[in-house]
């Protein structure tokens, strides 16, 4: 939905979030959180800037699901299985794409 440009290197901890968010969330948020069309919000986004939606956000997200207020794509069910570092992790990289593209 977006372009997304790469950071050159991801820290270490990023390029571990990155792991995870293959797995777990690119399904809906898309490659290098990009968005889905009709799926999933990008999150490389400046609706996702740190100042509006802080860490604590992804992580409530993750646990506890959240319902649909930017985006028409639905509200988003909690996700099971992942633990509190690995939800840490897929922020990090996230604000690190954010970062790259200019949203701090």
């Amino acid at each position: 939905m977006v372009e997304v440009q790469l950071p050159v290197e991801l820290s270490a901890d990023a390029q571990l979030g990155k792991a995870v968010f293959d797995a777990i969330c690119a399904d809906c948020h898309g490659e290098n959180a990009a968005g889905r069309h009709g799926v999933g919000p990008p999150l490389v986004h400046k609706i996702y800037e740190p100042g509006h939606h802080g860490d604590m956000a992804f992580q409530l997200a993750v646990r506890t699901g959240v319902r649909a207020h930017h985006w028409s794509f639905g509200s988003m069910p909690p996700v099971e299985g992942v633990s509190d570092s690995e939800i840490a992790r897929v922020t990090l990289y996230i604000r690190e794409l954010q970062r790259e593209n200019g949203i701090d």
